[in-house]
């Protein structure tokens, strides 16, 4: 079995920092990709950021670029959200996700992810 657990998440005033982890735990399982997503009240879940773990090369939806950044270390088998300069519309539960599966494309998508974290909330007061 293998468990995603975050932690960071918390209340923040616009224009403050949070640092989210992920970290993986149980069986051993051969990553490809792990990634950040997010949801808001009413809203679909939507692609944050992604980090394939062996490059490592990084993606980031265009709403974070320049002020989000992900990383990961080997070591620990934790991914971390580096967030700054926070906006109210950040607001959302933020999950972690790991895939298993090599892709070439469609790494914004749900759906390419095997396992998911239970989330972390982050609330950006303004």
């Amino acid at each position: 079995q293998v468990q995603l657990v975050e932690s960071g998440g918390g209340l923040v005033q616009t224009g403050g920092s949070l640092r989210l982890s992920c970290a993986a735990s149980g069986r051993t399982f051969s990553r490809y990709a792990m990634a950040w997503f997010r949801q808001a009240p009413g809203k679909e879940r939507e692609f944050v950021a992604t980090i394939i773990w062996a490059n490592p090369y990084t993606y980031y939806a265009d709403s974070v670029k320049g002020r989000f950044t992900i990383s990961r270390d080997n070591a620990a088998n934790t991914v971390y959200l580096q967030m700054n300069s926070l906006k109210p519309e950040d607001t959302a539960v933020y999950y972690c996700a790991a895939s298993t599966r090599p892709f070439s494309s469609g790494y914004a998508t749900p759906a390419k992810y095997d396992y998911w974290g239970q989330g972390t909330q982050v609330t950006v007061s303004s």
